[in-house]
C-alpha cells in the first residue's frame, strides 16, 4: 500500500502542480478533482493511470481524435430527482440531454477503438449504453431549449390555437387601424403599445367615436391610446390559452420528471465518469506543455533519470525566456544514497526536489519531463525534510523539528522508502549535530532505503565514500569565476568553496587569512583537494563540450559533403543515359543505312520491308521494358514525394488543430462572457436574426418582445442587446 504524507506533497510543491492542471480541466466538477490529486495506493492503479493519460496524449497524433467530454454540471438536478414532487426545468432536461449523448458517444468512440486505447476503453466500460434518456427528452424539448409543439396532443392544439387568435388579433387590429385612419382620427404615430397590448394612437377630440377599451394618454393629453374593441376580445381569449398551455407543459415537465427518477444513478456516474476524463485529458494538456513522457516503469528497485527537468521551474524560465538546466542521477540497489554537497545557490536543493517532485507526480499517474529511456520503480513512501521547518505554533526551532522528523523517518524507513533531505544535520553544533546526522544516516543505510541528501559536513562525506552502496557526489562550480554550473557529478564530494565566495562577495583578504589560520590545516588541505578535482572535473567537461562540438561540425561537413557527391553522381548517371540513347541512336542509323544499300542493289522490297519490322519489333520490346522501369522508378519517385508532403503537412496540420481548439476556446470564452442585462425598453434581436424590436415586459426569463406588426415571447438567454433603452 502506498502512502504519502500531505506534508511530503507540501514540500515538494505538488499542490502548485495540482493548481496547474486544474486550469487546464475544463469542468466545474474535473477542476475540484483536479486539486484532490494525490498519488494511486498501489502498484496496479498506479500504471492503469499512467496508461490512462499516456493514451490520452497519443490521441493527438490519431486521424480521429478522443470526442469532447465537456459538459454541464447537472448535480441540482440530481438533486431535485431525490425530492419527491420536484420538478425539474427544461433547461436541466436539456443539460441532462447533452451529458448522457457525451457519455454515448464516448463509450461508441471507445469500443470502436479499443484497441488503441485499452485503458481508456476499460475507464469507460463500467458505464452502460442508454438511448432512452436523450430520446425521451429529445422528444419533448428540442435543441434550442423550447418545448416542442407535439409534446403532446393538448399542446399542439393550444398553440394551433394560440397561432389563430394572435393572425385574429393582428388582423382585427389592421382593420380598425385601416378604418380610423381613413376618418382621420388618428395621430400621425397611428398606433403604439401600452402594457404589452397593441393600441390605436387616437386624437382626443375623437376618442368617443373609437369603440374599444382606453389604454391610457400621452403627457401632453392630445392622444388617447385605445384598443380596438374586437382586439380586446380576441387577446382576452388569447390569455386564457397561454395561460393553458403553461399548465400543459407544467404537467408534461412533471411527468417527465418523473421517467427521469429511476435513471439517479446513471446521471451520478455520467458526472464522475466525463469529470474523471477531464482530469486525465488535463493531465495529457499539462504533459505536453512540459515535454512531458512516460518512462519504463520498472518493478526492480531502480531509478535511473535522464535529462531531467524540475516542470515549475522549467515553465517559469520558460515565460521569462530564460535556460533550465537538466540534470541526471540515478539510484539503484549497489548505489542506493548520495551525498550531495558544494557550495550554496549551486541547485543541491533543486535537484533533490526535482527528485522527488518527478517521483510523486509519476506515482499520481502524471507524464514527467525526463528523457525517454529514463528508467524509475515506485515507492511505497517519501519522506522529506525540505527547507527551513521552524515551528512557530508548537514553539520548536528548526532543530528541534527536524529531530522530531527524525525521530519519525527512523520509524518509518525500510526497503521501499525513498528519503529527501535538504542540509542535512544543520542547526546545531557541527560537530555534535554531524555525528547524530552520520547516525541516523547509517540507520537508513542499514535498513536498506533509497535517499538523496544535501549537506556540508566532511564527516558525512566521508562515510558516503566508505560505504559501498553510497555515493559522493557535488553540484558542479567554476572555481575561477565561483559561478554555479548547475550540473551534478556523481563519484566525488564537492567543497563549498566557503574562503573562495567570501573574498568573490568582497570580504577584506586580512580577515580571510585569519579565519584560515583558525581552521585545522588538514580541513583545509581536505577543501582545497576537493576544489582541485573539481577545477580539474570542469576543464574536462569544457574540453569533453569542445569535442562534442567539433564532432558535431564535421557530421554537418560530411553531410554537405554526401549531398554534393550525390548531385556529382546523379550527372554522371545522367551523361550516361545520354550517350547510350546517342549510342543507340548510330546504331540505328548504321542499320537504316545498310539496309538501304542492299535494297539499292536487288530491290527486293519485301526482305526491306521484313528487315525493317523485324528492327522496329526488337526496339519495341527495349521500349516495353524501359517503360516499365520508368513506371517503376515513377512510382518509387512518387512515394518517396508523398512520404515527404506527409512529413511536411503534419506539422501545418497540427498548427491548424492547435488554432482550432484556440478558436474553441475563444468561443467558449465568448459564451461564457456575462451577458447584459435586459430590461424593458431595450431593443434586442434575437441571436443568428436580423429583425430588432423592443422589449414590453419580461417575466419569469420569458421576454415579449414588440415588432410592430406583430409580438412575440422568447427566452431572454437567446436574445441580444442591440440599443440599450433611454434614461428619461
Amino acid at each position: 500500500m502506498i502512502k504519502i504524507s500531505s506534508r511530503s506533497l507540501d514540500d515538494l510543491e505538488f499542490p502548485v502542480i495540482r493548481q496547474h492542471i486544474s486550469e487546464l480541466c475544463v469542468t466545474g466538477l474535473g477542476k475540484e478533482k483536479a486539486l484532490e490529486i494525490t498519488p494511486y495506493p498501489t502498484y496496479q492503479k498506479t500504471i492503469f493511470g499512467l496508461n490512462q493519460t499516456n493514451e490520452y496524449v497519443g490521441s493527438k497524433h490519431q486521424e480521429k481524435p478522443i470526442p469532447n467530454h465537456g459538459f454541464d454540471s447537472v448535480a441540482q438536478e440530481i438533486k431535485l430527482l431525490n425530492i419527491e414532487g420536484a420538478v425539474i426545468e427544461i433547461g436541466g432536461f436539456r443539460k441532462i440531454a447533452s451529458i448522457a449523448e457525451t457519455v454515448n458517444t464516448h463509450l461508441k468512440y471507445f469500443q470502436k477503438y479499443a484497441e488503441i486505447y485499452p485503458s481508456l476503453s476499460e475507464t469507460v466500460s463500467t458505464v452502460e449504453f442508454n438511448q432512452d434518456i436523450p430520446e425521451k427528452i429529445n422528444s419533448v424539448i428540442d435543441r434550442f431549449g423550447e418545448m416542442k409543439d407535439d409534446a403532446s396532443t393538448l399542446l399542439q392544439n393550444l398553440r394551433r390555437s394560440i397561432n389563430s387568435v394572435k393572425g385574429q388579433i393582428n388582423s382585427s387590429f389592421a382593420s380598425a387601424l385601416s378604418t380610423y385612419n381613413s376618418y382621420g382620427y388618428l395621430d400621425d404615430i397611428r398606433e403604439s403599445v401600452v402594457e404589452n397590448v397593441r393600441v390605436l394612437a387616437v386624437k382626443a377630440m375623437y376618442r368617443r367615436k373609437v369603440k374599444g377599451g382606453i389604454m391610457g394618454n400621452s403627457k401632453t393629453g392630445s392622444i388617447v391610446y385605445i384598443q380596438p374593441e374586437t382586439t380586446y376580445q380576441y387577446t382576452r381569449e388569447l390569455n386564457n390559452l397561454e395561460y393553458e398551455e403553461k399548465e400543459e407543459i407544467k404537467r408534461i415537465l412533471k411527468e417527465l420528471t418523473e421517467f427521469m427518477r429511476p435513471y439517479r444513478e446513471h446521471l451520478i456516474e455520467y458526472q464522475e465518469l466525463l469529470s474523471d476524463i477531464d482530469v486525465i485529458a488535463a493531465k495529457s494538456k499539462f504533459a505536453e506543455k512540459i515535454n512531458g513522457v512516460l518512462p519504463k516503469v520498472s518493478k526492480d528497485r531502480e531509478l535511473h533519470l535522464q535529462e531531467a527537468y524540475h516542470p515549475l521551474l522549467y515553465l517559469n524560465n520558460k515565460r521569462k525566456g530564460e535556460k533550465t538546466f537538466p540534470q541526471s542521477i540515478e539510484l539503484s540497489p549497489d548505489n542506493r544514497i548520495i551525498v550531495i554537497s558544494g557550495p550554496n545557490a549551486g541547485g543541491k536543493s533543486i535537484t533533490l526536489k526535482t527528485v522527488g517532485l518527478l517521483q510523486v507526480m509519476l506515482q499520481s499517474g502524471m507524464l514527467i519531463p525526463v528523457h525517454e529511456y529514463s528508467r524509475v520503480c515506485l515507492f511505497r513512501k517519501i519522506l522529506t525534510d525540505i527547507g527551513d521547518n521552524q515551528s512557530i505554533e508548537n514553539h520548536l526551532s528548526t532543530y528541534s523539528y527536524r529531530l522530531k522528523n527524525m525521530n519519525y523517518f527512523l520509524r518509518k524507513c525500510d526497503d521501499k522508502t525513498l528519503f529527501l533531505i535538504d542540509e542535512f544535520g544543520t542547526g546545531s553544533d557541527p560537530e555534535l549535530g554531524g555525528a547524530l546526522a552520520e547516525t541516523f544516516l547509517e540507520d537508513f543505510y542499514e535498513k536498506g532505503s533509497y535517499g538523496i541528501l544535501t549537506t556540508h559536513y566532511a564527516n558525512l562525506k566521508k562515510l558516503a565514500n566508505e560505504l559501498p552502496d553510497m555515493s559522493n557526489a557535488n553540484m558542479m562550480f567554476d572555481s575561477r569565476t565561483l559561478e554555479p554550473v548547475y550540473k551534478l557529478q556523481v563519484g566525488e564530494a564537492g567543497s563549498s568553496f566557503t574562503f573562495e565566495v567570501a573574498q568573490k562577495n568582497g570580504i577584506p583578504y586580512s580577515l580571510i587569512n585569519r579565519s584560515k589560520k583558525k581552521v585545522e590545516r588538514g580541513k583545509i588541505r581536505f577543501d582545497r583537494s576537493i576544489a582541485k578535482l573539481q577545477k580539474e572535473r570542469s576543464e574536462l567537461r569544457k574540453t569533453t563540450d569542445s569535442l562534442k562540438q567539433k564532432e558535431q561540425k564535421t557530421a554537418a561537413q560530411q553531410g554537405k559533403l554526401e549531398e554534393i557527391n550525390s548531385r556529382i553522381q546523379q550527372k554522371l548517371e545522367d551523361y550516361q543515359e545520354l550517350y547510350d540513347s546517342n549510342q543507340r541512336l548510330i546504331y540505328l542509323g548504321q542499320k537504316l543505312d545498310d539496309l538501304s544499300k542492299k535494297y539499292f542493289n536487288d530491290k527486293k522490297k519485301r526482305e526491306l520491308i521484313g528487315e525493317m519490322l523485324k528492327i522496329v519489333e526488337i526496339e519495341n520490346s527495349k521500349r516495353k521494358k524501359e517503360s516499365k522501369k520508368q513506371q517503376q522508378a515513377q512510382k518509387a519517385k512518387e512515394q518517396q514525394i508523398q512520404k515527404a508532403a506527409q512529413k511536411e503537412i503534419a506539422p501545418i496540420r497540427e498548427k491548424k488543430q492547435e488554432e482550432k481548439k484556440k478558436e474553441q476556446v475563444l468561443k467558449k470564452q465568448e459564451q461564457n462572457k456575462p451577458k447584459a442585462k435586459l430590461k424593458v425598453g431595450d431593443r434586442v434581436r434575437l441571436q443568428d436574426g436580423k429583425a430588432v424590436g423592443s422589449i414590453d415586459t419580461i417575466e419569469k426569463g420569458k421576454a415579449l418582445v414588440n415588432y410592430g406588426m406583430f409580438t412575440t415571447s422568447v427566452s431572454v438567454d437567446q436574445l441580444e442587446l442591440v440599443q440599450a433603452a433611454k434614461k428619461k
